[in-house]
């Protein structure tokens, strides 16, 4: 079985800026991307403020859909699920997924660390011709320690539920220093899609190295943020018991104005 999968943070359907909508365009490029799964985060699943703002305008870019944002990207042919992580006043977003596959189950499970973050990683249980897939859409929180224990919480939710088999995690991680892939592929056994690209050793590594001291390698995942120009690393897609046939972020156009991040596109093989 051979899944082209997709993550995609994409800002409440709105551009960059946050001043022009983008859901139509969203949902015209994502599914030119023909995916089997489209893991999506900060997405909308009521915005009363942003649909009187916009409601009103003809049919068009600038006409905001009256449906969810999940519901409508996702259209007449693909399936969802949507976990709600963040509450106010004229509405809600939280994480979706997008799927060419029968979602049999699909679990939000609240892993906010304090009161100014809400956050929660959306567990859904895929039936495929082979066998079932278990995907987790996350977005993590913007301060360190947050993210450790979201992390910490993410392994202890895949170790209950999944057992052995194939996964895929997939999302906005928030980790642009790169502290949380190594506690993920040991103790979950998963690759990251560019684990391949490794990077170049420093001046203080080979210096361990001459002192006699091992080298390691650190694993270099894609930058993806902001958009129009990608340099930070916020963005992973994680697997088990797949194949990684290839990957890569989706820049230029339409990509840089759709949102402030880039979405990564990968083609997974299942192993055996």
């Amino acid at each position: 079985m051979k899944l082209r999968i997709a993550t995609y943070n994409i800002h409440k359907g709105m551009s960059a800026t946050g001043r022009e909508p983008r859901v139509h365009a969203l949902r015209s490029a994502i599914h030119d991307l023909q995916a089997d799964l489209v893991f999506l985060q900060e997405v909308q699943g009521r915005h009363d403020r942003l649909l009187q703002r916009f409601g009103q305008h003809p049919p068009g870019p600038k006409h905001w859909p009256q449906e969810s944002q999940h519901e409508f990207l996702a259209g007449a042919h693909l399936h969802t699920a949507y976990g709600k992580n963040a509450i106010y006043r004229d509405g809600h977003h939280g994480n979706a997924l997008l799927s060419a596959y029968p979602i049999v189950s699909a679990l939000n499970n609240d892993v906010s660390d304090h009161a100014f973050e809400q956050r929660g990683i959306l567990h859904c249980v895929l039936q495929t011709p082979q066998q079932d897939l278990h995907c987790y859409v996350v977005h993590l929180g913007l301060f360190a320690g947050s993210r450790q224990r979201q992390t910490d919480a993410l392994i202890e939710v895949v170790q209950s539920t999944a057992g052995d088999s194939p996964i895929i995690i997939a999302g906005d991680f928030n980790d642009w220093r790169n502290h949380l892939g190594d506690a993920l592929r040991n103790q979950l056994g998963v690759i990251e899609v560019f684990d391949e690209r490794r990077s170049t050793p420093r001046l203080g590594s080979l210096w361990r190295n001459l002192a006699g001291r091992t080298n390691v390698q650190r694993f270099v995942p894609a930058r993806t943020f902001p958009a129009a120009l990608p340099w930070l690393r916020l963005d992973r897609i994680y697997c088990r018991g797949f194949i990684v046939e290839q990957a890569q972020v989706l820049r230029g156009q339409p990509w840089s104005q759709l949102s402030d991040h880039a979405p990564i596109l990968a083609e997974l093989r299942l192993d055996g």
